[in-house]
């Protein structure tokens, strides 16, 4: 994975331990100036994401974040108020936000920002309401197979066993899963994009959110011990397709024998 700045709400909680630490390594006066410091430097990472909002988002989601109702007979964007850093995080990094039109399915494609610029829009998303953080994933020494577990009983009824997504209702289609990455799992799973539902920590715990992550990191290259995948697209399309294949290989076989010469027989008064 890559490495990536602690969620705003972690440095609030972590910095009295930081600087009590801090102090007493550092001597008296420098423990303060580091968290100065540190308050300093996400005071501009949210400077620097309120004027990118202000640049590319608020036309859609207004001034305070709220939303926008109706914009030229349009409907406007949603309100950010709960989205937090995994909301914003997750809509940013897959290139979903913003749209070219407020009326359209968002889909994945390349980003509109850079990582840094990515960072910044989230810090300041996250002081727009109380939405819930990115979690940290880690899939180093994940487990795999309780992964695996865990996708088919929340996740492949949409997203198809093979994580190549599928249609649901209203002419809405759930993604594949090819290009997600761990952080962009996590920050799916607390946020809830679309019709997909909300997983909190009651339902999905963080291990279970690393053993998650790991199983649809896995299934971009997944293993096949049972012979040719044929795109993965699922064990009944690939089922159908064998009993095609055979079906068809028996046919054959039968045309043949059929058109095969028959046997001559020894005509009747000769020895």
């Amino acid at each position: 994975m890559t490495r990536r700045r602690l969620p705003l709400r972690a440095l609030a909680a972590s910095a009295p331990v930081l600087v009590a630490v801090g102090a007493m390594l550092a001597g008296p006066g420098e423990g303060r100036a580091t968290a100065q410091s540190n308050d300093a430097g996400d005071e501009e990472l949210i400077a620097e994401g309120q004027q990118l909002y202000a640049t590319g988002c608020v036309s859609c989601h207004g001034d305070d974040g709220r939303g926008v109702e109706i914009v030229d007979g349009q409907a406007g964007g949603p309100s950010l108020e709960d989205a937090g850093e995994a909301g914003a995080y997750y809509y940013l990094s897959t290139g979903r936000m913003p749209l070219s039109s407020p009326g359209e399915q968002p889909s994945r494609k390349d980003p509109a920002y850079n990582p840094e610029q990515i960072e910044a829009l989230v810090a300041y998303v996250a002081t727009l309401g109380d939405g819930p953080e990115l979690p940290d994933v880690d899939i180093d020494g994940a487990d795999l197979a309780e992964g695996g577990l865990i996708y088919r009983a929340n996740c492949q009824a949409c997203h198809s066993a093979s994580g190549s997504g599928g249609a649901l209702s209203y002419g809405r289609a759930a993604p594949s899963l090819a290009d997600a990455t761990p952080s962009q799992v996590g920050a799916a799973i607390r946020t809830g994009p679309g019709q997909m539902p909300v997983f909190g920590p009651d339902i999905i715990t963080g291990d279970d959110l690393d053993e998650l992550a790991a199983y649809v990191e896995y299934l971009r290259a997944p293993e096949d011990p049972g012979g040719l995948p044929i795109g993965r697209t699922g064990p009944i399309p690939e089922g159908f397709v064998a009993w095609l294949v055979g079906m068809g290989a028996l046919l054959a076989l039968v045309f043949w024998i059929g058109t095969r010469n028959p046997i001559e027989q020894p005509e009747e008064g000769h020895d």
